[in-house]
């Protein structure tokens, strides 16, 4: 029989419900006995104490919340009879020494990638458009319609097919000139490149200088990106964030600039028919040499996994995150990358993740970059507090302290061996922290920009998130939503919380189809409905 109730922690003064107790349920917990004296929905806790206007409320061993009304043993917690409250932190850190899963079973597996000259290794391979500034936006979905069409990926028209059509045409030696109105291509021109993307977005201009060097920095580590092999930069020619700028953030990660970048300014052009020819023509040949490219085997340390949530519920941490956590631990051990990330959902557990730091240094930075960010939320009349959704607090995640208690679960017990701020790039192996917003897409979004090959990203409420050139696997945190949502979701964790299966059961399964994804052996459902989400972030406050 399933358990109703479940404590994360021996000290802990309230528990979750794994069903909903009616009103008079008597629940046993060990030699403790408590009577629900409310009804308690799925996911909402419940206390297993009485309690009184400031006390503190325990989750996960640490503290969650402050009670602002009298709530009896066995009540419900709402948002209306406790309030976020945290611990203190410092940054002195106090080493942990945790438990790790074994990763030994995993230490010969490989899976397919594509191999760049820099060492990196792709899961996919993408040629990737990108405008510099919003001006360009138009032209790059012109590029759009004409190229996804007519290579194979898309279903549109545009007034630029017949150039590209021409331009297929002469590849494959036929000189006469192409029919306009021919039907659209199904198969693809170039089988061994995934896609070609597109990334309009609406900064590069009007804001500040900061903002253009960390949009130039966030497109660097994109076309830098182990699932890019090369890239076209359409520039309009004034903008703050100039071409100079962005080849300047390119040689920091790459000083001898080894992968082709296609870059057209439009004020140098002149008319917007040669900026588009000039384009097509540099971008196709591009296509043709990336095309050369063949999947090959890579260890399991050649990944760099983003870990991430969205539309996170009461059951986040107790099975999809510590799933995820599980996972990471493993491809840590095995040398690879992973990279937790928004900031204002770890915001109550910085002393956890301080002590698992491997130097002073990155307990240091990390504790500065959080401190910078709560300020920043402060001055604009906003504070950490205010991240849950009503989605999150409907699903019983009411206090900031309690989600980000839950989503630190994604990032397993290893130890810390980076720190980034936003738009560095991840170089090293380990478990690695990223100053990011809460917000999903953005957050997506700088992890792949930080070179993260594939993301895991975990959800209770349900999501569609996906990125143009990273894989996102979806992960439910309960069958309901997963069965509901069976277009959107890859994998399914409600049984753990049911009693049917293991976190490691789990994460062992969840690997296993991690390193399919990886191979293009499977497509996320993501990537099959061409959910491509691409917002940078634009430092101000965003949670």
């Amino acid at each position: 029989m399933a358990e109703k109730i479940l404590q994360l922690d021996p000290r802990d003064n309230v528990v979750v419900a794994l069903t909903t107790l009616d009103l008079g349920s008597k629940i046993a917990l060990g030699p403790i006995s408590v009577t629900a004296v409310a009804m308690i929905p799925a996911k909402q806790k419940m206390a297993l104490v009485d309690l009184k206007p400031g006390d503190l409320i325990f989750m996960y061993g640490m503290v969650v919340g402050e009670a602002v009304e009298v709530i009896p043993r066995g009540g419900l917690l709402t948002t209306q009879n406790i309030r976020h409250r945290t611990g203190d932190y410092t940054a002195e850190r106090r080493p942990v020494h945790l438990a790790l899963p074994d990763p030994a079973p995993w230490a010969a597996r490989t899976f397919m990638g594509y191999h760049r000259a820099d060492g990196q290794v792709g899961t996919r391979n993408y040629w990737i458009v990108l405008p510099l500034v919003f001006c360009e936006n138009r032209n790059i979905e012109q590029m759009r319609e004409a190229l996804e069409e007519e290579l194979g990926y898309g279903r549109v028209n545009s007034a630029y097919r017949r150039h590209v059509r021409q331009l297929i045409a002469d590849l494959n030696g036929t000189n006469a000139l192409v029919d306009a109105d021919a039907p659209r291509r199904t198969e693809r021109v170039f089988p061994n490149i995934d896609g070609v993307r597109f990334l309009p977005h609406q900064m590069g201009c009007g804001g500040t200088r900061q903002d253009a060097q960390a949009l130039c920095g966030l497109l660097a580590g994109y076309i830098h990106h182990p699932n890019v092999a090369g890239a076209t930069v359409l520039s309009l020619g004034c903008q703050n964030a100039q071409s100079s700028l962005l080849l300047e953030q390119l040689r920091i990660l790459d000083p001898q600039l080894r992968k082709p970048v296609v870059m057209v300014d439009q004020q140098r052009s002149g008319l917007e028919s040669t900026l588009m020819q000039t384009a097509l023509d540099e971008t196709f040949a591009g296509l043709v040499k990336a095309n050369q490219m063949e999947r090959k085997p890579a260890p399991l340390s050649a990944l760099t996994v983003g870990l991430q949530c969205g539309g996170s519920d009461g059951f986040s941490g107790i099975s999809a995150n510590p799933t995820v956590g599980y996972v990471s631990d493993l491809l840590v051990g095995l040398g690879g990358t992973t990279m937790l990330s928004e900031f204002p959902e770890l915001h109550g557990v910085e002393q956890e993740l301080i002590n698992r730091c491997a130097t002073d240094g990155l307990a240091r930075r990390f504790a500065e970059l959080m401190q910078s960010y709560a300020a920043h939320a402060r001055a604009a009349h906003s504070d950490f507090a205010f991240n849950p959704s009503p989605g999150n607090i409907r699903d019983g995640l009411i206090t900031d302290a309690i989600k980000s208690a839950g989503a630190a679960r994604k990032g397993g017990v290893s130890p810390i061996s980076a720190v980034l701020d936003y738009p560095e790039y991840a170089t090293a192996p380990g478990f690695t922290l990223q100053c990011t917003p809460g917000n999903d897409v953005e957050s997506v979004t700088a992890q792949v920009g930080a070179g993260c090959n594939i993301v895991l990203f975990t959800s209770g409420l349900g999501t569609p998130t996906g990125n143009p050139i990273a894989p996102v696997l979806k992960i439910a945190t309960n069958s309901t939503m997963a069965e509901r949502m069976a277009d959107i979701i890859d994998f399914d964790c409600g049984s753990i919380v049911t009693g049917q299966s293991t976190i490691a059961e789990r994460a062992g399964e969840l690997l296993e189809l991690s390193i399919q994804v990886a191979s293009g052996e499977r497509h996320t459902k993501a990537e099959l409905r061409n959910q491509n989400d691409f917002i940078p972030w634009k430092r101000g406050v965003s949670l």
